[in-house]
């Protein structure tokens, strides 16, 4: 009988092994979850690291109230189905409180007033360490944190005040008010969450499989219909066949032409794909260094 584990079971094993580190570290952890496939995938391993208990921390969802519905749908139903405990940090209760302050202009974001929701949330609920779902591949930015990526008193990111992690050692030591973001699926890519997600069997929104929505093609980014998306002169919605390969919000994530509607065309698709995974998010356009702005001011 062989003992050696696929890829993707190494991966598996790492990240349960970072779940199981940072719950023996730490006393008030949670999981930032978005309704994308790679927190959708960090619940599964956690479910696993914890079998046949319960998974001993909440989720935090930070609501910007321009999230697909999709997504919504998806997370109730998640939340439900495995006996989850849930905390929704809400984007526009920031606003109106006077803590986040609303964009103006033709399709005001919300993307990035998440970071102050996510700041008010995570000091309410005094969590010392945060699970995200970033990935090394997405973005240069990700690819500088470490599985253990501490944040300031004020939740924000120093990228080059990293914490050597040699060995398998991780150093979870914080001051009072600081806490940490853990990255349990940092070294997976874009196409070993896909392949995961078919070994597993994980359900997913259906907004990652190829559906007729209507949309609109501006700066080459296929946006989708939404009360908060504004068409300019000479735009109009027209139907087209797509599917999402990430998840933000529906001002600013966009969709590409596909007609892969099952994991097997997924993969195939993403394999032969020569544009990347952010590559249509308009967020990550608004300048050269947009995601690691966002971070350093705490985001995920």
């Amino acid at each position: 009988m062989s003992h050696t584990l696929t890829h993707l079971k190494q991966l598996e094993s790492e990240a349960i092994y970072i779940f199981r580190e940072v719950a023996a570290q730490f006393e008030r952890p949670a999981i930032l979850f978005s309704g994308g496939k790679d927190s959708i995938v960090m619940v599964h391993l956690a479910r696993k690291a914890f079998w046949p208990g319960k998974v001993p921390f909440p989720l935090i969802h930070i609501d910007t109230g321009h999230n697909f519905p999709e997504a919504i749908e998806y997370r109730d139903w998640m939340v439900k189905e495995f006996d989850l405990d849930l905390i929704v940090g809400s984007v526009q209760g920031s606003i109106d409180k006077g803590t986040a302050v609303e964009e103006r202009g033709v399709n005001p974001s919300r993307n990035g007033l998440q970071a102050i929701t996510l700041l008010e949330t995570l000091e309410e609920y005094k969590v010392d360490a945060a699970f995200g779902g970033g990935r090394r591949d997405e973005e240069k930015a990700r690819a500088k944190e470490r599985f253990f990526s501490h944040r300031d008193e004020f939740g924000q990111w120093n990228p080059k005040n990293q914490r050597p992690e040699l060995w398998s050692l991780y150093n979870g030591h914080y001051n009072e008010e600081e806490h940490f973001r853990i990255f349990p699926i940092s070294n997976w890519t874009e196409m070993d969450v896909w392949q995961y997600i078919a070994l597993e069997k994980i359900a997913l929104p259906s907004i990652y499989f190829a559906h007729k929505r209507n949309i609109v093609e501006r700066n080459g980014i296929l946006l989708a219909e939404s009360p908060w998306n504004t068409l300019l002169e000479g735009e109009k919605y027209e139907e087209r066949l797509i599917r999402y390969r990430t998840l933000g919000d529906m001002t600013c994530t966009g969709a590409v032409s596909s007609d892969a509607d099952d994991l097997t065309g997924i993969i195939q698709e993403v394999a032969s794909s020569k544009v990347t995974e952010r590559g249509n998010r308009s967020d990550d356009k608004r300048s050269e260094a947009a995601m690691e702005e966002r971070k350093l001011q705490g985001y995920f």
